[in-house]
């Protein structure tokens, strides 16, 4: 009955050329949908990163105490970086979702109710508003009208910057919801250490919220602890958990009709 009513697993791919074989993944990988959903993500943040930190010049963030005039001379620095990069986030903006996707299928992997997935897709499903996307309106905004009062360019730099640094309570809730579902997981789904750097993830954007308070010093937006620490432990976090994505659909199992099931571990009676 259990061989029955298995997931079935399609046989090896053939020995020809690289594209004979990624035509036969396409049409017989039982984890085609997951692997789309892994190089959409690392796709995505490549990407992320060129246009924030290249092409837009947004990141690291400018200062938060600069005179109106100096807040307009930077739109005009960085005209045709900030159409041109926050252009190409637009036309692939939604590429943001694999995470948020794959994630939440990981967590429905767990032995924890489903709530925790639902709550984590409902909450990184909105951060992008006002974590990505806000900040790439205000900013392109800015861009395109340079002749504009000064106040109201003022008013759009400190709007795309602080919905960039000061938003990141959504991000710290969804962490902590990851954190406390790897925790209590009995499948093993994740190591166990993978939960506690989702809370030292955590931590770091706590303190960013300072942002909205401080135009200078360490807890501005452009400060050495707000943004340059929380940014040395977001990039390692986020490579972190892209190697372990990975892992996991690598030991994806659907020959016993449950993933991973050689991790699987009985429930407490």
């Amino acid at each position: 009955m259990t061989a029955a009513l298995a997931r079935p697993v399609a046989a090896a791919a053939p020995a020809t050329s690289r594209l004979g074989r990624i035509a036969w993944n396409w049409r017989h990988n039982p984890k085609l949908e997951l692997w789309l959903a892994w190089y959409t993500i690392l796709v995505f943040y490549n990407i992320f990163g060129i246009v924030f930190f290249v092409m837009t010049r947004s990141q690291p963030p400018p200062k938060a105490w600069w005179s109106l005039p100096r807040m307009v001379q930077w739109f005009a620095d960085n005209e045709w970086g900030l159409l041109v990069g926050f252009g190409i986030i637009f036309a692939m903006g939604a590429f943001a979702t694999a995470s948020t996707a794959l994630i939440t299928y990981s967590i429905r992997r767990m032995s924890v109710s489903p709530a925790f997935a639902y709550t984590y897709l409902i909450l990184y499903s909105l951060a992008a508003v006002p974590g990505m996307l806000l900040t790439c309106i205000a900013l392109v905004v800015g861009a395109m009208r340079l002749d504009r009062d000064p106040a109201l360019m003022g008013s759009l730099y400190d709007m795309g910057f602080i919905a960039f640094s000061g938003t990141m309570g959504i991000f710290l809730v969804g962490s902590v919801i990851w954190a406390v579902a790897i925790l209590l997981d009995t499948n093993r789904i994740f190591p166990r250490w993978f939960g506690y750097f989702n809370i030292c993830n955590a931590l770091t954007e706590v303190v960013v919220a300072t942002c909205v308070i401080e135009k200078s010093g360490p807890f501005a937006w452009d400060g050495i602890i707000s943004f340059y620490v929380n940014m040395v432990v977001f990039g390692i976090y986020t490579g972190v958990f892209i190697t372990l994505l990975r892992k996991m659909i690598e030991r994806e199992d659907f020959t016993a009709g449950s993933p991973l099931s050689q991790h699987r571990r009985p429930h407490a009676i």
